[in-house]
């Protein structure tokens, strides 16, 4: 097999030699090969065995993978690490399913944190409760001494009890906020759920962790990733807002000492209500982060919708109600058009990226428009702009990601037939629009590039676990129950390994600038690895979500080996 070594392989031995091995490179002049060689944190040769021979020296390192897949770092392009790590180190529901065991867990927590004034952590799941919606009669039986905030699995709606409704001084005649629902009973009387901006009305007077507790909090997301074979993402979210915490000094503070191994691009975020006099502190931002070596911070996050499962995501037609007949909602979009073309035009001429959270097709085709008003205004950027979610895409704005040159920003493990999709989405789109979700083939079929993102906590981070959705589009093995979740959803837009894995590494690592230093394994660039349990590639495609990692590499050191 032909392979590439650098000038000097033969004079200096490797730190760190793989062989025997399974490897995809993502390199389209050496796509396959089975052994590869690491020196100072970079790739030096790549191609057989006898390619790296030479560099196998006394203090070399080598790991026989005894026919396992090696594969570039894998990059995770929109995820909410900090809010993850916090959560993990909260009330936290996210590995729970169920009314019954969420209040089972939140008593015991409760009964352990006596010390907290406040009671809070997510990861509940809409579809464990009627029509999507928990009451604060449930959250009232098990604490009613102290205030409780658990945002949900989505991170798009709050559960609250009485006492946190009380201490924010809500009450039947409480108005919506713009960008929000408060749900009610149908004789006005509040629910104890709370959506998008609602949330804010109590999510304020939870108190916030220190910086401290957020870099530790970053630490065990960061391992939790590396185990994943995560060694780069992108923050879908840095910054103040109402009652969130601001991971901007924690992200700078493990930079200077070290102890961040991943390489992160923190999303500025963009405030709704404060306008165009926001730039000059987003510069500053970035200025800040430049100094650093693995935390950069070029990239501004636009939240334009919500999620269709509340009816909050943008839509171009109306929600049908339950009798499949049109409503009177479109949903929301938090920037009005002209105003997100002119928000995104002035970053872009800025030199930032643009992040838009774009759920709806009405939000798709508004975050489409944004970038097309700033290509006119300042000409084509290296920008990279990324709409991430992109559910439903309408199908005359699928070739305009390659013609605007806007990256599709996916989320794979959403694209399957769970309850959630089954009993909370598809009822209220109908059939023609349900069939334009997730159009992961069609975009690459019209020349979109294409990366993905976990969102977690939204959803897991298991990298295996997203690609499997995206080459079968039916639940990985360990989530199959024998129900709907097992049949193909919208089966023509399953993609294939290669291009799922390219998504998660080279594409991945595009939208992250990141792609002329790292997302494939060629020789000069750093040596981000991952390397897999098996041969992935002779591995059923059934069975892709059962793959695990074993090792994980960056920047040349083993920041995970699975025992």
């Amino acid at each position: 097999m032909p392979g590439q070594a650098s000038e000097r392989s033969t004079i200096e031995p490797a730190d760190l030699v793989f062989v025997n091995g399974s490897f995809y490179t993502v390199d389209p002049s050496l796509p396959r090969a089975s052994a590869v060689a690491i020196r100072a944190g970079r790739i030096v040769a790549v191609g057989d065995d006898a390619t790296v021979q030479d560099l196998r020296g006394r203090r070399t390192e080598t790991i026989d993978l005894r026919g396992r897949t090696l594969l570039p770092g894998f990059q995770d392009a929109h995820a909410h690490p900090s809010t993850a790590g916090l959560e993990r180190g909260s009330c936290d529901l996210s590995g729970l399913h169920d009314r019954c065991d969420y209040l089972a867990h939140l008593a015991q927590y409760a009964a352990t944190h006596q010390g907290l004034a406040w009671i809070s952590g997510g990861g509940w799941a809409m579809d464990a409760f009627p029509e999507g919606i928990p009451t604060k009669e449930d959250l009232d039986s098990v604490v009613p001494d102290r205030p409780v905030f658990l945002r949900s699995r989505d991170g798009h709606s709050a559960w609250v009890n009485s006492l946190a409704l009380d201490h924010a001084g809500l009450d039947p005649s409480s108005a919506d906020p713009h960008d929000g629902r408060i749900e009610r009973t149908a004789s006005g009387q509040l629910v104890g759920t709370l959506q998008e901006g609602a949330m804010d009305l109590v999510r304020h007077l939870v108190p916030l962790p220190t910086v401290s507790e957020i870099a530790a909090a970053l630490l065990d997301a960061q391992r939790e990733l590396h185990r994943l074979g995560i060694t780069a993402w992108q923050e879908a979210g840095v910054g103040p807002r109402p009652g969130r915490p601001d991971c901007f000094d924690a992200y700078r503070a493990l930079d200077a000492s070290g102890e961040l191994t991943g390489k992160v691009i923190g999303a500025l975020w963009w405030a709704r209500d404060v306008g165009e006099r926001q730039l000059d502190d987003l510069l500053t931002r970035r200025e800040e982060a430049s100094g650093g070596s693995r935390f950069v911070a070029g990239t501004v996050k636009f939240m334009q919708d919500g999620i269709c499962e509340n009816f909050t995501a943008a839509m171009l037609t109306p929600y049908l109600d339950r009798a499949g007949l049109e409503t009177h909602n479109c949903g929301k979009s938090f920037f009005e058009p002209d105003e997100l073309a002119s928000y995104v035009t002035l970053v872009d001429a800025h030199g930032f990226q643009a992040h838009f959270h774009a759920i709806g097709d009405r939000a798709v085709r508004e975050a489409l428009d944004a970038v097309d008003a700033a290509r006119s205004a300042n000409g084509w950027s290296d920008g990279r702009h990324c709409a991430a979610h992109i559910q439903v895409v309408h199908p005359a704005d699928l070739p305009r990601f390659a013609t605007l040159g806007v990256v599709a920003n996916g989320q794979p493990l959403w694209a399957q037939s769970d309850q959630q999709m089954t009993d909370l989405t598809m009822p209220f789109l109908g059939p023609e629009r349900s069939s334009w979700q997730y159009p992961f083939k069609s975009l690459l079929m019209s020349g979109a590039r294409l990366c993905f993102g976990s969102d977690w906590p939204v959803s897991t981070p298991d990298v295996m676990s997203q690609v499997h959705v995206a080459v079968n589009r039916s639940a990985p093995p360990d989530e199959q129950r024998g129900d709907a979740s097992d049949i193909p959803f919208l089966p023509d837009e399953r993609v294939d390994l290669e291009a799922a894995l390219t998504a998660f590494t080279i594409g991945s690592a595009y939208v992250n600038h990141l792609d002329a230093e790292t997302g494939s394994v060629t020789v000069g660039k750093r040596a981000d690895v991952t390397v897999l349990d098996r041969d992935l590639f002779a591995t059923p495609t059934r069975e892709i979500g059962a793959v695990a990692v074993d090792l994980t590499v960056a920047d040349g050191a083993v920041v995970f080996r699975r025992s």
